[in-house]
C-alpha cells in the first residue's frame, strides 16, 4: 500500500472516530427536523436528482445493487446509498457502481463538518451518525453530479433520514420482523412506518409480501395517490433455473418478458429481487404496456451484479460461503439456497450475532440445513457473548452439535477442520462452511479471506 493510500486511511479512521462520537444507528430519536436543516443549509442536494427509494426488511441492499446496475448499463450516472457497511465505511456512498475513494469520503465529511455544530446547537438532541452519513451522500450525488440516485433506507421508513429525499420510485423488499426494540413487534405496525416512503403520485413496487403488510402498503398508496405495481401481478419470475455460479432466469417485467438473464447470485430470494429491481428500473423510464427496456442492456447489467456478503463464496475445498442474514426472514431464505443450490455433503455453520438480534430465531431457521454450528463473536461490541449464544443452541442444536469458539478465525478454523471430517474422522471432500448471523460477522470473515470492500 502506498504511502498516500496509508495516509488517506488514517484520515478515514480519523474521522470515522469523530462519527462515532454521536448516537450510532442503534439509538434513534424519530425526527426528520436535523436531516432537514443540515439539508436546507447544503441547499437541499437530495432535491437535485431523481431519487430510488428502497425500503422493507431483507434484501434492500441486493436490489438497490441490482437497480444500480441496471441504470448504470442503460447510460445513466448513478449514486448509490446503502448500509450498514461490511468493511469499511466508504462502501456506504458509491458513485458511477463503486465506493467513493478514502480521501473523497474525508473531504466530504469536512465539507459538512462545519454545519454540524449548527444543527446540533438547534435542538435537544444532536445529529446521529446515520444522519450525518446521509447528509454527506445527498452533497456527494450533488457534486458529482449523478442523474440517478438509489437510496436504500436505514431503518424504518417514515422517520429515516433518507426520506426527506423525494423518491418518485419507491421500492418495498419483503418485510418482515427486526430493530423489534425500535420498530415494535406488529408486522403490520412495522409496515405502516416502512410505507412513509411512498410519496405523493410515486410509482411503488412490491416483492411479495404477508398478506396483512400488502393491505397496509396498498392503503398508504391509495391515501397519496400513488401507482401500484406487486411481485406475483404486474411482475415477477417466470422461470428459475440453477446455474454454475448462480442461476438463469426468465422475469417478468412491466412490459414484457426478459429470457436468458443470468444472475450470478445464487437462491430464489434473489431472484425475486432482480425482477423487482428490474420493474423498478422499467418504472424509473416509463416502461410497461409492452414498451419494454432493451433486452440485451438488461441480461448484460444483471450478469455484472455482485451483492457481497450475500452467499458469498470466498474460499474452495471444502467451500466457505459468508451471508449477512441477520434476523430469521433472512436466515430462512439462506437455508433454502444452500438447501436447493448446494449438495454439500456436510454444512457446518459460523454463527456470530448482535445482542439485540433474534438468536433463537435465526439459529432455529439454519438447524435443519446444516450438521453442526460454531459458535463465535465478531469485532462489533453489540456483538453476542458466544457462551450465552451457546446457552439459546442447546435447545436448538443439542450438545453434541455445536462448539463454541469466542473469536472468529478460530471459529472458521474449526468448521473448515469439522465440514472435512467423516463420522470415523477420516478427512474427505465434499464438506462446505457458511459464515453468517450478523453484517458484521460477514464483513469479518471477508477481511480474514482477503477480500476487498466493494
Amino acid at each position: 500500500m502506498s504511502g498516500f493510500e496509508t495516509g488517506a486511511l488514517e484520515e478515514l479512521r480519523q474521522v470515522e472516530s469523530e462519527l462515532n462520537t454521536r448516537w450510532p444507528e442503534t439509538k434513534i430519536e424519530p425526527s426528520l427536523d436535523r436531516i432537514r436543516a443540515l439539508a436546507d443549509i447544503l441547499g437541499d442536494p437530495q432535491a437535485t436528482y431523481p431519487v430510488v427509494h428502497v425500503g422493507g426488511t431483507n434484501g434492500k441492499t441486493s436490489t438497490s445493487r441490482m437497480i444500480d446496475a441496471l441504470l448504470t448499463r442503460i447510460g445513466l450516472r448513478t449514486g448509490r446509498y446503502t448500509s450498514p457497511h461490511l468493511q469499511l465505511a466508504t462502501e456506504r456512498i458509491s458513485v458511477d457502481g463503486a465506493p467513493i475513494p478514502p480521501e473523497r469520503y474525508v473531504e466530504i465529511y469536512r465539507d459538512v463538518e462545519p454545519y454540524l455544530s449548527i444543527v446540533d446547537a438547534r435542538g435537544d438532541v444532536p445529529m446521529s451518525k446515520f444522519e450525518v452519513l446521509t447528509g454527506m451522500a445527498f452533497a456527494a450525488f450533488a457534486d458529482a453530479p449523478v442523474d440517478a440516485a438509489v437510496i436504500e433506507v436505514g431503518m424504518g421508513g417514515s422517520w429515516d433520514a433518507t426520506n426527506i429525499a423525494d423518491g418518485r420510485i419507491a421500492v418495498i423488499t419483503p418485510i418482515g420482523l427486526d430493530h423489534v426494540e425500535y420498530l415494535g413487534g406488529d408486522l403490520a405496525g412495522i409496515a405502516e412506518e416502512k410505507a412513509g416512503i411512498i410519496k405523493p403520485d410515486a410509482v411503488a413496487l412490491f416483492a411479495q409480501q404477508d398478506p396483512a403488510v400488502e393491505q397496509v402498503l396498498l392503503r398508504r398508496c391509495a391515501e397519496v395517490d400513488a401507482s401500484v405495481a406487486r411481485f406475483g401481478s404486474e411482475f415477477g419470475v417466470i422461470q428459475r433455473d440453477i446455474a454454475v455460479g448462480g442461476q438463469m432466469l426468465r422475469l417478468q417485467g412491466l412490459g414484457g418478458e426478459y429470457d436468458e438473464v443470468f444472475l450470478p447470485l445464487h437462491g430464489a430470494h434473489q431472484a425475486a429481487n432482480a425482477a423487482l429491481a428490474l420493474a423498478a428500473v422499467e418504472a424509473f423510464f416509463g416502461a410497461g404496456a409492452d414498451r419494454r427496456l432493451d433486452v440485451d442492456a438488461v441480461r448484460e447489467a444483471f450478469a455484472t451484479v455482485s451483492s457481497p456478503g450475500r452467499l458469498e463464496r470466498v474460499r474452495s475445498a471444502p467451500t466457505v460461503l459468508v451471508d449477512a442474514a441477520h434476523n430469521p426472514h433472512g436466515a430462512e431464505a439462506l437455508a433454502k439456497a444452500l438447501d436447493e443450490e448446494f449438495g454439500f455433503r456436510k454444512l457446518v455453520a459460523v454463527v456470530g450475532v448482535m445482542q439485540e438480534k433474534d438468536a433463537v430465531g435465526i439459529l432455529s431457521a439454519l438447524e435443519p440445513v446444516v450438521q453442526e454450528v460454531v459458535l463465535t463473536s465478531n469485532s462489533s461490541p453489540r456483538a453476542l457473548d458466544p457462551d450465552l449464544l451457546a446457552g439459546i443452541a442447546v435447545p436448538i442444536f443439542g450438545e453434541d452439535r455445536m462448539v463454541v469458539q469466542p473469536h472468529l478465525v478460530d471459529a472458521i478454523e474449526e468448521a473448515v477442520r469439522l465440514a472435512e471430517e467423516s463420522d470415523d474422522g477420516d478427512v474427505v471432500s465434499g464438506g462446505g462452511v457458511v459464515v453468517t448471523g450478523s453484517v458484521v460477522t460477514a464483513g469479518d470473515a471477508r477481511a480474514l479471506f482477503g477480500k476487498e470492500p466493494s
